[in-house]
């Protein structure tokens, strides 16, 4: 298989000063100063994203935004002691009023997902390259608004999925996939079995004065405000996500077509819904099953949100099929079990890097076992950045795992199987399913369009 990044990313280099030094659009102006950075979003993901590129690059984060007051602070705080310059960036409630600036030229993006889009492309009409989380839409339409704004700027935009960057599972590929020991691939499963679904109940409230009630929702449905939306438990409803599909699907269906080099699924399926958890506010489904057909072997997602899962060690995973054997791969680790007993098994687990990166010990609500990954995938972005190349988790791969994604709810939502046109990326056939590519924004918010 053609791995075309598969050495640049293996290496663990630091980019060099000089191309750090460099400003892009701004290059004659800017000549002797270091990139500019801002964050949209600076909750738990944003921090984690932008200390991990502190902790690689020489940059100058200068611009801060959220509407969250308390949790912009605590995020310019944290940022002002990190930093060399030790300069405490500049803070924005308004991603529009941050970007209208011109100023910088790496923006990060970690909002709830359906803040994603408008973000991202403001950010390519601005004229920076950016690091945008995943899933990077909430319905098709946007991402493939997302991938015409990344194209038609020219940015380099790459995506979350940090699973390309991890280098254990780069190893896999190397020492496992590329060698062919799976022999003849037939089924690929991927599954989640974390217990991560919110069993609450709690009643709607007043906002917190400190958050921008309005602001947050944005294009997205109003609902009464309930402790479960801000932070983090947004995920628990599909007003603002995509459930667990979009949340950890999408991880490990990106970290298999990465791994095996697939593009585009022929026809996706889906079942499940609310089959246990009944009594929780939550409306994201706590059981689901996912078939995306790639013609010469389906992939198959599960995720359930109670009881065991079948290997305890691999809860959350990959599992790739093969006649000659077999390869389990996760954040934590990879097992490849040979069918032959003359040959060897091989195990390999995360890679930490606490004596590099001391703070990784201390550092609040940090998952250190993805640490190394977003090193990895910040330090490829730069390299993409100094190529003015494509990055290995790029917008157009972000936005195939995403839409394939959407398409497996889309297919629950409507009970039959979905087929797929990957050139006009429209659904073969089915007007109904074609409808659901693009929600309604709440107003004055407008829908982007490729």
């Amino acid at each position: 298989m053609e791995r075309r990044r598969f050495i640049q990313q293996g290496a663990a280099f630091a980019v060099a000063p000089a191309i750090l030094r460099r400003n892009y659009r701004y290059e004659e102006e800017f000549a002797d100063k270091r990139p500019r950075v801002g964050l949209i979003g600076t909750g738990w993901y944003g921090k984690c994203d932008l200390l991990r590129l502190l902790q690689v690059a020489p940059v100058d984060v200068v611009s801060l935004c959220d509407v969250d007051k308390r949790m912009l602070a605590e995020a310019a705080e944290i940022v002002a002691s990190r930093q060399e310059s030790k300069k405490t960036p500049r803070t924005y409630h308004d991603y529009r009023e941050m970007l209208r600036e011109k100023d910088l030229d790496i923006v990060l993006i970690a909002t709830p997902d359906h803040w994603h889009a408008l973000p991202m492309i403001a950010a390519c009409e601005a004229g920076a390259d950016i690091y945008v989380q995943k899933p990077i839409s909430v319905d098709i339409v946007e991402g493939q608004a997302m991938v015409a704004a990344a194209r038609r700027h020219q940015r380099v935009v790459q995506v979350g999925t940090q699973r390309r960057s991890t280098p254990h599972l780069i190893r896999a590929i190397e020492r496992v996939i590329k060698p062919g020991r799976l022999g003849n691939i037939g089924l690929v499963e991927i599954c989640c079995y974390y217990h991560m679904r919110t069993r609450e109940n709690p009643p709607d409230t007043t906002p917190p004065d400190y958050l921008d009630y309005e602001m947050w929702t944005g294009p997205a449905p109003m609902r009464p405000y309930n402790k479960l939306v801000h932070p983090r438990s947004w995920r628990a409803f599909m007003e603002y996500g995509n459930g667990i599909m979009g949340d950890m699907c999408i991880h490990m269906l990106d970290a298999a077509r990465w791994m095996l080099d697939l593009g585009w699924p022929k026809s996706v399926s889906s079942n499940g819904g609310i089959l246990i958890q009944k009594q929780s506010k939550a409306n994201i489904t706590d059981t689901q099953t996912a078939t995306f057909d790639f013609g010469s072997f389906p992939i198959v997602w599960q995720h359930r949100t109670y009881g065991t899962p079948p290997d305890p060690q691999y809860p959350w995973a990959v599992t790739i099929y093969g006649d000659k054997g077999t390869l389990k791969a996760s954040v934590m680790s990879y097992d490849f079990i040979p069918v032959d007993k003359n040959e060897k098994p091989e195990h390999e687990d995360v890679t930490y890097e606490f004596e590099q990166y001391p703070v990784d010990r201390t550092e609040k609500d940090l998952e250190r076992h993805v640490a190394p990954a977003i090193r990895g995938h910040m330090r490829d972005l730069l390299r993409a950045i100094e190529n003015r190349s494509r990055p290995v988790a790029d917008i157009e791969q972000g936005h195939i795992s995403t839409a394939s994604c959407i398409l497996a709810n889309h297919a629950l939502t409507l009970g039959r199987t979905l087929r797929w046109d990957a050139q006009k990326e429209r659904v073969i056939g089915d007007d109904a399913a074609n409808r659901l590519l693009q929600r309604e924004y709440r107003r004055p918010w407008v829908h982007p369009k490729p």
